[in-house]
């Protein structure tokens, strides 16, 4: 066939026209860089050594920093907007994009993907996504709570989802279960990671609330006091909704539990939309920090709900 002049590629080889719909899209696809971006992240021996300098650096960092809250709500973030339906958003990095980490609920979370592109600076094998996912992983393991298994091979994208997909404070229980159940995931699930909310505290200028969500939460157990102890919106839902206030119940008496189903659900939430190449194997490392300055998210988690089925069982 007589090789032909394409618009935008320069050579066709006999393929045919470019007024043909499918080929303007491979053109648009291969310009757009789409094309590259759809091919799986090969996670070889070299790739597993960075990540595993990757989790020791960051190990340091948000140790240093004192910066293990918003490293887990930047991991959540980027997960957290995943529509099973449409499989679309989810822990594909696309939280760096400008627009994407401008939504109202992402304020403040510039600092962490600022935090983290110093990693990304000397591992940059590690996808974007990958690195997040990392990030939340050891913020946890940072601050004494469980080690949580961790698979890398996740791809980036570009592409950033509608504004309005994650969580809104302000909510109860109905929203909760819109936003988690488009997930894919359960009432456990929503109870599990919302004990991680006692991580830190909340600023005005990022959700619209100010205070601690714990603060010496043993001496406020013992003391039964609750001034200055950030209850959110979504949070008291927990107690208010039958289903959820039985996984909070569960939680406040068995610890073991919470430690478990909190992993369980944080893998859930950091895969979601992602399949696990072949090759792909768990990144696991037992060490757990001692306990950091920051608290400890676990423990506190559950110290919290205790402390709410004890206001609730008083309320009775």
């Amino acid at each position: 066939m007589e090789r032909e002049k394409c618009e935008g590629m320069g050579i066709c080889d006999g393929i045919g026209s470019t007024s043909q719909p499918y080929i303007h899209t491979i053109i648009h696809s291969i310009q757009t860089n789409q094309i590259r971006m759809a091919l799986p992240v090969v996670v070889d021996a070299e790739y597993l050594k960075e990540v595993d300098k990757a989790r020791r650096d960051l190990r340091a960092l948000i140790a240093n920093r004192n910066c293990a809250p918003i490293m887990l709500r930047l991991a959540w973030h980027d997960a957290g907007t995943y529509d099973a339906k449409t499989k679309t958003g989810g822990p594909n990095g696309s939280i760096r994009n400008e627009e994407e980490y401008y939504h109202g609920a992402n304020n403040g979370l510039k600092k962490a993907i600022d935090f983290c592109e110093e990693v990304k600076a000397k591992y940059p094998k590690i996808t974007y996504a990958d690195l997040y996912q990392l990030a939340g992983v050891v913020a946890v393991e940072v601050t004494g709570g469980p080690t949580i298994d961790f698979v890398p091979g996740r791809r980036d994208s570009k592409i950033s989802p509608r504004e309005g997909r994650l969580p809104d404070a302000k909510q109860g229980a109905p929203h909760l279960r819109d936003i988690f159940y488009r997930m894919g995931l359960t009432d456990r699930d929503i109870v599990a990671l919302s004990g991680a909310h006692t991580l830190g505290r909340a600023h005005p200028e990022r959700s619209g609330f100010d205070g601690p969500w714990t603060e010496d939460p043993l001496k406020e157990l013992l003391n039964g006091d609750s001034a200055g102890l950030l209850k959110l919106p979504t949070d008291k839902a927990l107690l208010e909704d039958p289903e959820f206030c039985h996984y909070v119940e569960l939680y406040a008496k068995d610890e073991d539990a919470f430690f478990r189903d909190y992993a369980e659900s944080h893998k859930k939430l950091s895969e979601l939309g992602f399949v696990p190449s072949s090759k792909a194997i768990s990144v696991k490392d037992g060490t757990i920090l001692a306990q950091s300055a920051v608290g400890v998210v676990i423990t506190a988690a559950v110290v919290i709900l205790s402390y709410l089925y004890e206001v609730r069982k008083r309320g009775k």
